[in-house]
């Protein structure tokens, strides 16, 4: 069967993980949003531990392709291609909200009625990354960045009931109204559901290139300055 080494950083939530076939064979999730470096680290010396003690030789490396957090994606991302030079191994490239998607879909229960599924990831403020599935998981609208307002979603609200989940959802509630809205907490993107998603990628063979490979941000980092060192870097008067 396919051993696939899994990686999801795209939000606060920090997870890896080892599938062989269908079956998830070890799992290191921290929620506490800490230091995805430092989690990362341990958890994979104790995956690579577990691959050397059990003889489970690595076919693939999954990781989520944003988009989500700048710097948690870099990191995935940078430890994902490291991962495939040393094993020479091929690199699977997942949506992060796709992957939330999944999570939803395979470890919760939802209403059975439901329309549309809207995933989302916290941009700050009043935006989040969301895009649209149906029950299917075909995907009816690509992903945005949406500044949310009451009417945001109302062309797939108005036609039936949508889910909204994920770490961005939470802002929403206070703005969408609708009576064909639920919101379901504390859904977030893990390395456990790419699961399926990573082994139909790799029956496939649809790869990414590990040299060229980026994550899709969505939009552009931006850096700010802190008051004080803006403060400090004024000349005297």
């Amino acid at each position: 069967m396919i051993c696939i080494f899994q990686i999801e950083t795209s939000t606060k939530a920090c997870s890896l993980a080892l599938s062989m076939g269908k079956n998830i064979i070890f799992e290191r999730v921290d929620l506490s949003g800490a230091s995805h470096v430092a989690d990362l680290g341990i958890f994979t010396k104790e995956a690579m531990e577990y691959v050397r003690k059990n003889d489970c030789p690595v076919d693939a490396v999954a990781v989520s392709a944003g988009p989500g957090s700048y710097t948690g994606l870099r990191i995935g991302v940078s430890l994902a291609k490291g991962l495939c030079y040393g094993l020479d191994v091929p690199l699977i490239a997942i949506p992060s909200l796709k992957i939330i998607c999944r999570t939803l879909m395979e470890t919760q229960t939802y209403p059975g009625d439901a329309l549309y599924f809207c995933p989302m990831i916290d941009a700050r403020r009043m935006e989040v990354y969301a895009a649209v599935y149906d029950k299917n998981q075909a995907l009816i609208r690509d992903v945005n960045a949406d500044i949310v307002c009451e009417d945001t979603y109302n062309e797939y609200l108005s036609q039936g009931k949508v889910l909204f989940f994920g770490d961005g959802s939470d802002k929403c509630k206070s703005v969408i109204h609708s009576p064909n809205a639920v919101f379901i907490e504390n859904i977030y993107p893990s390395a456990a559901a790419m699961t399926s998603l990573a082994n139909e990628a790799f029956d496939k063979k649809a790869f990414a290139d590990v040299a060229y490979f980026e994550p899709f941000y969505l939009k552009e980092f931006q850096a700010t300055v802190p008051k004080n060192k803006v403060i400090a870097l004024q000349p005297p008067v």
